[in-house]
């Protein structure tokens, strides 16, 4: 009953509008620092964007946004229970494209096609966009499908971490975690990938590779200049 309640429209609404004012909060009440340090700069010449992420991310990248870049949008999980993410997403400003990230080769996978499809109008229109490289229940594990992107839309992945020095940390399969307020907070950026439009195979695996090491050391890099060691450092499986 709790859970069919908690999936209600109302309700979701309800949390993802608390959720968007809370996340604004921990932002406006924390100490920023960027890597690189003029992070505004840095992405001023390479948008629109394709900014990848470990799960578990989508609500503290809002702090990741730089202000050259005016037009967001996210992939996000078409689970009922991301709806409330979702909502949230919409209120700090940022269009949520509903759908997967699975394999690449798995056309109709959880809506991962029209997905695709939204993300490349999105990136189109000018609107850079945020989705995690790791497949679900996957942690860790760079997926196909954000190169994918990369490569038929023609514009460069950004692996970026956010990280604060106060935040609750959840055990879940991909080690969420939402920042506290009052904290010191790092948006690390790592080197951009690019994939070029007649990459093969093995350039695909190469691109994947890259994405996967540029978010270890975001994270990695990130958790350290906040005293913290990143928890999730030790969840790849495969």
């Amino acid at each position: 009953m709790a859970r069919r309640i908690g999936r209600s429209p109302f309700w979701q609404e309800t949390i993802g509008f608390l959720l968007a004012k809370y996340v604004r909060f921990v932002q406006v009440t924390s100490r920023l620092t960027t890597v690189p340090a003029n992070l505004d700069k840095a992405m001023a010449g390479e948008a629109p964007i394709i900014c990848a992420m470990w799960h578990g991310q989508h609500l503290m990248m809002s702090f990741a946004w730089p202000d050259t870049i005016d037009r967001f949008a996210a992939l996000i999980s078409r689970h009922e229970d991301a709806g409330a993410q979702a909502i949230a997403l919409e209120h700090l400003g940022v269009t949520p494209v509903r759908g997967s990230g699975g394999p690449a080769d798995r056309s109709r996978y959880k809506g991962g096609a029209p997905a695709m499809r939204e993300l490349l109008r999105q990136l189109e229109s000018g609107a850079s966009v945020a989705m995690t490289a790791d497949v679900p229940k996957v942690a860790r594990v760079c997926g196909l499908g954000i190169v994918a992107l990369a490569k038929l839309s023609g514009r460069p992945i950004v692996p970026t971490a956010v990280v604060t020095s106060r935040r609750i940390q959840f055990n879940s399969w991909d080690r969420a975690s939402i920042g506290l307020p009052f904290s010191r907070a790092v948006v690390y950026a790592a080197e951009v990938v690019r994939v070029a439009p007649d990459a093969d195979d093995a350039a695909m695996e190469a691109a994947r590779l890259a994405v996967q090491r540029g978010l270890d050391e975001a994270h990695a890099k990130a958790y350290a200049m906040v005293g913290a060691v990143d928890p999730g450092a030790h969840l790849r499986t495969a």
